[in-house]
């Protein structure tokens, strides 16, 4: 008689698995020759194996014609190491899975369960199991007790409507990446002699960069405008007050020169005095957006830096999962239990004790919901903290704090304001105290409450005036986007799933189509984005992209099939490509016209500090190295070295201690280093090991 073969979807988590479901004393660990490990068990008595992918074993590949041709609608699912080179690790965790999927007689689903989860328990079940169906487990936690609960009461069928939506995406954003990446790409190539770049867009890229052009160009066209402000200083007893004109803006100068003149010297009379409390309430629980925006925000944390993060505790049992549109924290979870255990440490034991004392706990919850799981919170299973890294012991803050914070009662605050006159002008002052910190206490130190403490005064009182600044101010462009507030404007235009939209920048990154923390589009990325919206403007549509999703959401629903989703998007895809084709001479002069440019501007690092000249990114004709020289030589032989293999970007700034430009220097799998180009700089002695190393013979 066969086994049960448990499918997990990583190696971490299957060892949380085979050790929460495993009986006493019959856990086994086995390696095969590969050095791939997986685990037996006995369950009710039961023989068990379980075994684990490591993410996608299996990748959407073209079939028929070869070649960079396009259009191409006919896929197959294919071994990954066999279609993308840096998946060739996978090879050993599919021949495992193939070997031990045998001898077995019952199959148990445990990936992630959301859609990705799904397709990739899926497909190993079809490909290397010859199954099509199988017992499903569902958790949002990999402790021990919701591990053995879920596998008590898991479904004896797989979630059929999350895997067909799962395919559907997959077979849309394969359609859409591969024809019009090709499509862009040979456009180009056509009208290059020598030497071409891969452009690519996409179904919900392409929206998202022209989203980010947009603001680009708002900024661009902002034209700043003057205006004045009248700030009033004013003293009692010994005590100053500051007050704004009450118009706040004066856009005439004039009308500002003539109010100062009628105030100058005169007394201030306390003409009102408003006093109220009000409520600042808690915060919601995380979903995946909002923790990615707000490690951002108080960590610079990219999204997928924090997802991977986020993945990683996860994995470990110590948050729930991350990927997650939900705001709600259900009563299930057991909050009590989750403060007690969270109270073992040293950091959070005095506040989940004061939590407790609430007796009743009740969230302060956002209006999200997600049917798969709920908000990301702190598990029951406390880690070791010396055993995070400093950046997951960070984010595992932030979670803590957060879920703690929700429970705690609302900050009350009192709100006073001035109303002062002189003569017929009225001044304002606002202050602003705090009574009680309530969550602000338990989500410190994100957040603070600023004060403003304004003196007691009478109504009728007359204020010592100190006199009147006149202060001058200019209107400013809108801020560009930064990668979290990008992240939840594409949640908000339904661009992208929370599983997707970090790996969505990241690729608009690598492409060199934006770049910057505040996020800037290149000339390449306004290149391809203008290029599409004057030849095909559909492929940019944010409302095409929502109505794929809504459409992906009917067939979750089982309200519609996938085969229908994908016959409309190949229809509409061939419109499009058409379009290319009968415009694809002048896409591809434009296209290649803006890569010269953006090359060209990716070469240009800045100021020469030795004769105000232009340096630039110079490759060498008889070593191949890349170095940094003066525009000006021979006149000027000013030069510095630079790493080789690497990505070079421009920062826009100089050095504060020898005045040369700084770049950042980016190297695949390592994180980016800002840094000048002098070597014999003194901040270069306060490198890290993250610095990459130049000699002085990488200089030229």
């Amino acid at each position: 008689m066969g086994y049960t073969l448990l499918i997990a979807e990583k190696p971490d988590a299957m060892r949380k698995i085979a050790e929460s479901l495993a009986e006493d004393g019959s856990l086994k660990r086995i390696i095969t020759d590969e050095g791939v490990d997986y685990y037996e068990f006995k369950r009710d008595n039961k023989k068990h194996l379980i075994v684990a992918a490591v993410g996608h074993l299996f990748n959407l590949c073209p079939t028929g014609r070869g070649g960079w041709v396009y259009p191409i609608f006919d896929a197959e699912w294919r071994p990954s190491f066999e279609v993308r080179k840096e998946a060739s690790f996978s090879k050993k965790y599919f021949e495992a899975i193939k070997s031990v999927a045998k001898d077995a007689s019952d199959f148990i689903v445990c990936c992630d369960y959301d859609t990705e989860g799904s397709v990739i328990g899926s497909n190993i079940l079809k490909f290397l199991c010859d199954v099509k169906d199988a017992k499903r487990m569902k958790f949002s936690t990999l402790t021990k007790e919701e591990l053995i609960d879920s596998y008590k009461n898991m479904s004896n069928h797989l979630d059929f409507g999350q895997i067909e939506a799962g395919l559907t995406r997959h077979w849309l954003d394969w359609l859409w990446g591969l024809n019009l990446t090709r499509a862009l790409t040979l456009a180009m190539k056509n009208q290059a002699e020598k030497g071409f770049k891969i452009l690519s867009t996409g179904r919900v890229q392409g929206p998202t960069l022209a989203l980010l052009l947009e603001r680009e160009l708002e900024i661009r066209r902002f034209v700043p405008k003057p205006y004045w402000q009248l700030e009033l200083h004013c003293k009692v007893d010994d005590n100053e007050i500051t007050a704004m004109h009450e118009k706040g803006q004066f856009w005439d100068k004039d009308e500002a020169d003539q109010i100062l003149k009628e105030c100058k010297g005169k007394d201030v009379l306390v003409k009102d005095i408003e006093k109220r409390q009000y409520r600042q309430m808690p915060p919601y629980p995380f979903n995946t957006t909002d923790l990615q925006s707000e490690a951002y925000s108080q960590f610079k944390f990219s999204p997928s830096q924090t997802l991977g993060l986020a993945e990683s505790l996860y994995q470990m049992g110590a948050i729930s999962y991350p990927r997650t549109s939900s705001q709600k924290l259900p009563v299930e979870i057991g909050y009590e239990k989750i403060l007690r255990n969270l109270s073992s440490l040293e950091h959070y034991s005095d506040l989940c004790k004061d939590l407790l004392k609430k007796g009743k706990l009740i969230p302060h919850e956002g209006p999200k919901e997600d049917p798969a799981h709920p908000a990301i919170y702190p598990t029951s299973e406390v880690p070791d903290l010396r055993k995070l890294s400093p950046q997951q012991r960070k984010v595992y803050d932030l979670v803590v704090r957060r879920f703690m914070a929700t429970f705690a009662d609302p900050a009350i605050r009192e709100s006073m304001n001035l109303t002062l006159a002189i003569g017929e002008n009225i001044f304002i002052a606002i202050g602003r105290r705090n009574i009680s910190l309530g969550w602000v206490r338990f989500y410190s130190p994100y957040t603070t409450l600023e004060e403003q403490i304004l003196p007691e005064v009478r109504i009728g009182q007359r204020l010592e005036n100190l006199g009147i600044n006149m202060i001058e101010k200019w209107t400013e462009p809108p801020d560009r986007y930064s990668q979290g507030s990008i992240i939840k404007e594409m949640e908000k235009r339904n661009l992208g799933t929370r599983a997707t939209r970090a790996e969505i920048l990241q690729t608009l990154y690598e492409r060199n189509y934006i770049l910057g923390k505040s996020i800037k589009v290149t000339k390449l990325g306004e290149t391809v984005t203008n290029v599409l919206r004057d030849f095909c403007p559909r492929i940019i549509s944010e409302e095409l992209t929502r109505n794929f999703e809504e459409e992906m959401e009917l067939v979750m629903q089982e309200k519609k099939k996938k085969d229908e989703i994908i016959e409309e998007a190949v229809d509409f895809l061939m419109e499009i490509l058409n379009e290319i084709k009968r415009n694809e001479r002048r896409m591809g002069e434009a296209l290649l016209k803006g890569l010269m440019e953006s090359r060209e501007e990716e070469r240009r690092l800045g100021i020469c500090p030795k004769c105000k000249g232009e340096l630039r990114i110079i490759r060498s004709r008889k070593s191949g190295k890349v170095f940094v020289g003066c525009k000006s030589y021979p006149n000027c032989r000013n030069s510095y070295p630079l790493p080789q293999i690497a990505k070079i970007t421009p920062l826009g700034k100089v050095c504060e201690k020898c005045s040369t430009p700084m770049i950042q220097i980016y190297r695949k799998g390592k994180r980016p280093f800002n840094m000048c180009l002098d070597p014999k700089c003194p901040t270069k002695s306060n490198f890290t090991k993250n610095a990459p190393k130049i000699q002085e013979s990488d200089n030229i």
